[in-house]
């Protein structure tokens, strides 16, 4: 048991004090006992409250991406919340989930080990209707994955675990890969039974679908960061990466991005009656000799002059000018 008590401890001690439940002359009296403290070799905690406290804000902040990702997907109100994080051995990790249910097994360099991704049958099971076209209210509780529907899981994770790079990234820059999609609970062994584990239940609300995604973290995988898991370090490097500079990121998202590009032969000035009238072979003179440059348009402005080709077996333009701001070419 933890000595710093949380604020609804806090709460519940006050009421008692003022309510005469507890006597302050006892408490002075306990306090001048030896106190001994039960700790039980067989869980052994590694993480403190306030490292548990670290871990639980990194993946509010997944299921804040978690929640709009699935949500674009799947095309439903969804709504992804951390309901706890704990310390428990691997073995009763295994034994708290159903048989047969959908594990993951996943890595995330550069730490070393291996994790595990649970996803609820009933979640998992909406998720893969949803996919499919159909309402999301599958009545599945537990069953094996078909080919198909694995396939299916298989991706959805492999997108799910590329937010762990976001959600971890003011500590860590870690790259999260699936290695395996099971369904059997008592052949996914990522360690010992009796090592401890971290686990994160998400409560995952699908439009009336409800259930849980938890995931396991060894926390062999985990003491390398411990360290960095504490509040004073994730609040400093939070304001270290606001604070950085952006210019690389927008760099990169404003070269990925599309913009339509149309190219101007000539143009020609034809009555309704002709264009009704037109046929296969006919031929529309246009204002532009074929030795003359053609305009090329981003997004309906002029930005090059151009002379028409092929390039293989198709058509294309080759760029002679460029126009500059103000209208100015530049040979």
């Amino acid at each position: 048991m933890s000595e710093i008590l949380s604020q609804s401890e806090i709460d519940s001690l006050l009421s008692a004090l003022q309510s005469g439940e507890v006597d302050v002359e006892t408490i002075r009296k306990d306090e001048d006992n030896k106190k001994i403290r039960v700790y039980d070799f067989r869980r052994p905690s590694k993480f403190s409250k306030e490292q548990l406290y670290t871990i639980e804000v990194i993946y509010e902040n997944f299921c804040r991406l978690l929640t709009t990702f699935l949500s674009g997907n799947l095309r439903s109100r969804v709504i992804a919340k951390v309901a706890s994080v704990d310390q428990v051995t691997y073995e009763e990790f295994i034994r708290s989930m159903q048989n047969p249910t959908i594990l993951n097994v996943f890595t995330m360099e550069p730490l070393e080990g291996k994790g595990v991704i649970e996803i609820n049958p009933v979640v998992g099971f909406s998720i893969i209707d949803r996919s499919f076209g159909g309402p999301g209210l599958s009545t599945v509780k537990g069953r094996s994955l078909t080919e198909i529907e694995r396939s299916v899981m298989e991706r959805l994770v492999e997108k799910m675990l590329t937010l762990f790079t976001d959600a971890w990234k003011s500590l860590l820059n870690v790259e999260a890969y699936l290695e395996s999609t099971d369904t059997n609970p008592q052949f996914t062994q990522v360690v010992s039974p009796l090592e401890m584990v971290i686990v994160i239940a998400i409560n995952t609300q699908i439009a009336e679908t409800e259930g849980f995604i938890n995931i396991c973290l060894p926390c062999i995988m985990m003491e390398p960061l411990s360290n960095k898991l504490n509040t004073k370090f994730w609040f400093n490097s939070s304001s270290r990466s606001q604070k950085g500079d952006k210019t690389p990121f927008l760099k990169r998202t404003l070269e990925k991005t599309e913009l339509p590009i149309s190219v101007l032969l000539g143009k020609s000035i034809i009555t309704v009656k002709e264009l009704l009238e037109l046929q296969q072979g006919d031929v529309i003179n246009l204002d532009k000799k074929k030795e003359k440059d053609v305009e090329i348009y981003i997004d309906s402005g002029l930005r090059f002059f151009a002379k028409p080709g092929i390039s293989g077996n198709k058509l294309a333009v080759q760029i002679t000018d460029v126009m500059m701001e103000g209208g100015v070419n530049i040979e």
